[in-house]
Formats: C-alpha cells, structure tokens, sequence
C-alpha cells in the first residue's frame, strides 16, 4: 500500500505495515518534551497514573524555557517543580539556566532528534522537528504525562495536504515568508489535523534553520504536524550533531494526499503579518507606513544563529531608530556563544539593542518585552494573536530577520532595500 512519509513513520511506530488517514493507533514514543509552563501539570498526571519512574529517563528532555530566569514567584515554583521531578528522575536531557534555551531549538541542536523518530512535545510548536524528516506533534500537558509513563500515545493518522513550492526565490525571501505566505493563502483552519508535507525544488534549495521556520510554523494554519522529506542537507546537518542513528522515510510517488497545493514563489516578497492572525499577511510592498515601538529578534521560530547573521547584515554600522527598543534573544547558549565570536552582538549592541539570556522571552507576553496598551511591534516570532505579547490594546505584526532588522533602524515597517 503505497503511503505518505507521515503514514510510514507512524506504521512503522503502531507495529503496523501500513495505515490510513482516520485509523486510530497506539504509538510508540521516541522522545517526550516538556517545559517549565507545561512539564508541572504533565508531572502532577504523570504522578496520578500511579507510576513510579518515567518510561525511559534518556528519551524525556525538559527545558526550562519559557519564564527564565525566573520572573516572579509563580514562575520559580514552576521551574523548581520540573527541577526536583528531573532529579528525582535522573532525567538525562534536563536543562535549565546557563546550559538551556529554547527548546525548539535547544533539541535538534544537540542530537535529540533525528529522521524517522515520533516526538510527541507539551508544546504546540513541536511540530518544527519536521524538517528532519520526524514526525513530531504538540499535545497539552495531561497527554504528556502519559506519555511519560507509557512512552506510547494514541493518535489518528493525519491526511496529507502537499504543498509544491516551484520557482526561484526573491532576495529577502526566507522560509519565514514562504510559510506566512502560504497560512496566509489557505488560512488558519486550512491544514486542520492535517500533515502539512512541504516539497519541491524551492524547499530543498533552502538551508535548515529556514526549514525549521516552515515546520515550526505548520501548527498555524491547523496541522498535526509539518514535515519534510529528508535530502542531503538533513543528514549532514544532523550527523555533525548526533549519534542517533536516523531512519529516512520517503513518501511513495502514488500515496494518496488529500490536496497537492502548488505555490509558484517567483511572486512572493517578503511577508508581513498583520494584527492579529498569521493568515493576516501582506506583501512588503502593500504594508504601508507603520510605525513600531519594538523590534523583537529571536524565538523558536527565528533565533538561530543564522537568522543572527541575517539580521546583523542588515544592522551594521546602523543604529535602531530613536524611540525604538529592539530587542535580541539568542536560541541556545551555543548560538550566544558562537554570535559573540562571529561579533555579531557587538553589531546589536551598537545598533542600540538589548541582548537578552537564550530563552523565549516576549514571544508569548512572559517577559523581557511585553507590550504596553496601544503599542506595535515588530516580532520574528510564530504568533500575533490580541495580547499574545502584552496588554490587549497592543498590537504584533511578523516577519523575517531582514525586515525585523531594516524596521528597527526605520522606526516602521521596512524592507532591506529602504536602506
């Protein structure tokens, strides 16, 4: 039975030669992710099942991500809570700070994950494993603790919505403007509980960390879970980072999808979203004249080190607009660490910006950025829902690096090419 990649990998984890999308099957479970916003309730279930150790201490990885440091009291209870349960587990893959970041981009950058493996987050941007040829899905918290008990899950097999890019990228089109682009046209229930299986020449062409954009960002317009078929690429990236051994699944050529979308790119420039949906996106040329209070450069979406390296090109020898605060979170400690020897926050930091510790931030309103009322900013991150990074009356528009960073020597919205 010919089937997708997503089809395959979740037969070969049920035990089963083959499935459909709708069947109903049990799981077997690579890896389990937890932070320190979601690991206290899938601990508090985890202990209600009665069990009493995890289901393999080596395949569960907690990062303290979300509110780290630890803002106020409530966000060190919750990072001490995941804390003692890692010790009293011997969890292996335990990080929190000075050795965490975010964990989207704290796991793929030490080797946890590898083609073909199942990776089920408490997290709904765990769907960004994608780009390596995983299958990996973002549950809420009660699935999750399990998950940790069990290392199986039930899941209904997705259909498979494929979408072709063709053509030949613009300058200043990253992954990051495919994707916006794309939610944009089929909208936010356009891939609902689906498989978005990205493919085509433009999306081999493109290097990992905008990979990573195009599947950690899957989950908006509905989908189960984003994926990309394995290449070259892939393999090289995670053979300089782990030890696993990866499994690559290719698609058959006559597997069934639910829809084939091609998307000619030779059109697309750069995108920006608008308030409040990343379905709300427009072309560069069509935003206007808007003003921003804050520029945010970072997230699981946008904060590898080469998404830095964006940014800083646009940056150097410039300065951030008066009034402007621009603000830059590295992924990982690696990626501060490897930006500071490259010099590029020395080029933040004569632009006027503020380099935050790696974690998520601002990103979802938790600190170290939040919007007061009747602010705009200017994020790289995944979402711009009402109040997503602060007060209700603020407002969020996304984009890629180039125009984050062109925007905040601007003072508005702008492209690289203003400059």
């Amino acid at each position: 039975m010919a089937m997708t990649i997503t089809e395959k990998i979740l037969a070969a984890h049920s035990g089963r030669k083959s499935v459909s999308p709708g069947d109903l099957v049990e799981v077997r479970v690579d890896l389990a992710f937890a932070h320190d916003f979601t690991a206290p309730l899938a601990i508090q279930v985890f202990e209600e099942t009665g069990a009493e150790k995890v289901f393999n201490r080596n395949r569960i990885a907690l990062v303290a991500d979300h509110f780290v440091p630890n803002k106020d009291i409530a966000s060190a209870q919750q990072a001490k809570r995941m804390r003692e349960f890692a010790r009293k587990h011997r969890i292996r893959h335990y990080y929190e700070v000075g050795e965490a970041g975010i964990g989207h981009v704290i796991l793929p950058e030490k080797g946890l994950v590898v083609p073909g493996m199942v990776v089920i987050g408490a997290d709904s941007h765990t769907c960004a494993y994608g780009a390596l040829g995983a299958f990996s899905t973002g549950v809420g918290s009660t699935d999750l603790g399990a998950v940790m008990a069990t290392g199986e899950i039930w899941l209904k097999v997705p259909p498979t919505i494929r979408l072709e890019y063709t053509g030949k990228r613009r300058r200043w089109v990253t992954g990051k403007d495919l994707i916006l682009y794309t939610i944009g046209r089929i909208g936010v229930e356009g891939a609902l509980y689906s498989t978005m299986e990205f493919a085509g020449p433009v999306v081999r062409d493109l290097p990992m960390y905008q990979r990573f954009a195009m599947t950690n960002m899957a989950v908006e317009a509905g989908a189960k879970n984003g994926i990309m078929e394995p290449d070259e690429k892939t393999l090289a990236w995670v053979k300089g980072r782990s030890g696993l051994k990866p499994r690559v699944f290719r698609g058959d050529p006559d597997a069934a999808c639910a829809k084939v979308i091609p998307i000619d790119v030779n059109a697309i420039e750069p995108q920006v979203a608008f308030p409040s949906s990343p379905a709300n996106d427009r072309p560069l040329s069509a935003v206007g004249k808007v003003p921003l209070d804050q520029v945010f450069i970072g997230s699981c979406t946008n904060g590898w080190l080469e998404d830095l390296r964006d940014a800083a090109r646009i940056l150097k020898g410039k300065k951030a607009a008066r009034g402007l605060r621009l603000i830059v979170i590295p992924g990982s400690p690696w990626i501060l660490k490897e930006a500071v020897k490259e010099g590029i926050l020395e080029t933040f930091l004569e632009a006027g910006a503020v380099i935050g510790p790696p974690c998520c931030g601002p990103c979802l309103g938790g600190h170290m950025g939040v919007l007061a009322e009747g602010e705009r900013a200017l994020a790289t991150t995944n979402r711009n829902f009402v109040g997503r990074m602060g007060h209700p009356k603020s407002e969020v528009y996304l984009s890629n690096p180039y125009v984050a960073a062109a925007s905040a020597v601007m003072g508005r919205i702008a492209g690289p090419d203003e400059l």
